[in-house]
């Protein structure tokens, strides 16, 4: 029987750690201490230019195969026919929450793309149905794919991105409509949502090519975003290479917008570790207003605080004109925005692991019945769920924890490696300061979020 879709993201707390939640918090803060201090003793010199290393090539036949155009199409069919199913089961199946639809958007896809590009790298340009669906239309009209009417204007990099990520958490996490298909009133269901997004992905990419989907896609800037911390990366002759993870992550281009994209996707995670405790829905009730409008500000504050905070943190300190930064102070949140690409990662695989492996199973049995008539069309509708992760929550609440400890000191080690490069010799220990002060305070009100509200 298939179960019903469960709203918790997580179980596992502070009742379930082996050690008091306020000793877990301390003991992750001073993890992160001690790490940067090891950094700062045994890590004096940048290892990672931003360039890419060279990296270790595959296996002839494997890179053949993976750069093979029957490889990438047959992953563009794919993405198109499983996109089309969802479609045909968005407009033709009920409108109740055993729908697959629900947990295809919220669970296979805005979860699944976290272990889907950590793993394999650009995971969701490669099924993109837009991409495909721009690239038909371009052979069709005898036009490139990669270029539209008019050239992206670079000036606004990740902003559309940043927009669109927000319009998703807000659809999760605020819109009283976030579990229906259709829309009331101002309040737009699943469907108007994903019927807007396809619009302006489409004609986007009409008007500025593929680069409207590199910098304005959500989706896709999340995937390629996470994707930096994959073994898999091209060298600079295009050849397809195994490299770090860490200098992969230094590559990523500092476009404008990209300060907010990251603040959108690690600030919505923190309000939602606290939009249902016990206290922030007291403190809503209280204020007698619409409970809407309290948890949109909340949400854009939470995102925006992440902003600011990362901001000021990164620019206390001096540069060294002759560097990459120059002598823009403003310039370096950009430059080291990069470092909480494994702070997002490690807060997802935290608040999302049991949601994503539980519901993720679900939605593999409501996928057999899309119409909810008793079809099994893939004959999984019979399959039962492991619930393995609930009935192990002191298991649970230590992944949690290493989780976020663990991204945070992937953090700090991306971040001192640009310092070093970055900075003057000077500043290369106090100018971290700022950012070891702000990390320390993720980590401690992460995980006070996870388990302490």
């Amino acid at each position: 029987m298939v179960g019903p879709v469960v709203p918790l993201h997580g179980l596992g707390g502070a009742k379930d750690l082996p050690i008091p939640a306020p000793l877990a918090i301390a003991g992750g803060t001073a993890a992160l201490v001690v790490s940067f201090c090891v950094l700062i003793l045994a890590w004096r010199n940048p290892r990672y230019d931003g360039k890419g290393e060279l990296g270790r090539p595959l296996p002839r036949e494997v890179a053949r195969t993976i750069d093979s155009p029957w490889f990438e199409g047959g992953l563009r069919l794919l993405g198109l026919i499983f996109g089309g199913y969802i479609v045909w089961a968005m407009v033709a199946g009920p409108d109740l929450v055993t729908n697959p639809v629900f947990g295809t958007f919220y669970v296979i896809l805005w979860v699944g793309i976290v272990p889907s590009s950590v793993l394999f790298g650009r995971f969701f340009r490669a099924v993109s149905p837009v991409r495909t669906l721009n690239l038909l239309f371009a052979k069709a009209t005898g036009s490139d794919p990669a270029k539209g009417l008019y050239a992206y204007p670079e000036r606004l990099g990740y902003w559309p991105a940043a927009a669109g990520l927000f319009a998703f958490v807000w659809q999760e996490l605020v819109n009283p409509r976030s579990a229906y298909l259709g829309a009331s009133g101002l309040h737009p269901g699943v469907m108007t949502w994903v019927v807007g997004y396809f619009l302006i992905m489409l004609i986007g990419s009409a008007l500025f090519g593929d680069a409207w989907l590199s910098r304005a896609d959500p989706f896709e800037v999340y995937s390629d975003l996470l994707a930096k911390l994959s073994p898999w990366a091209r060298d600079q002759r295009g050849a397809l290479v195994l490299r770090s993870p860490l200098a992969n992550l230094a590559t990523l281009t500092p476009r404008p917008g990209l300060v907010a994209t990251v603040a959108v996707l690690f600030g919505s995670t923190a309000f939602d570790s606290y939009k249902d405790s016990v206290r922030w829905v007291r403190f809503v009730d209280k204020l007698n207003v619409d409970v809407q409008v309290v948890n949109t500000l909340a949400l854009l504050a939470a995102c925006s605080i992440i902003a600011i905070t990362f901001a000021l943190a990164t620019m206390s300190t001096g540069v060294d004109p002759s560097s990459e930064a120059g002598s823009h102070r403003r310039t370096l949140p950009l430059l080291f925005a990069h470092s909480v690409v494994p702070i997002i990662v490690g807060y997802m695989t935290a608040h999302y692991l049991s949601y994503f492996v539980e519901q993720g199973q679900i939605t593999v049995l409501q996928l057999s019945d899309p119409m909810a008539n008793g079809s099994n069309l893939f004959g999984t509708a019979d399959w039962s769920v492991d619930y393995w992760l609930s009935f192990h929550p002191t298991t649970l609440a230590c992944i949690k924890v290493l989780a976020v400890v663990a991204g945070h000191i992937v953090g700090v080690i991306a971040a001192h490696d640009r310092a070093l490069a970055l900075l003057p010799k000077k500043h290369q220990v106090t100018g971290q300061l700022g950012l070891l002060v702000i990390m320390v305070a993720y980590t401690g009100t992460g995980l006070y979020l996870l388990f302490g509200a």
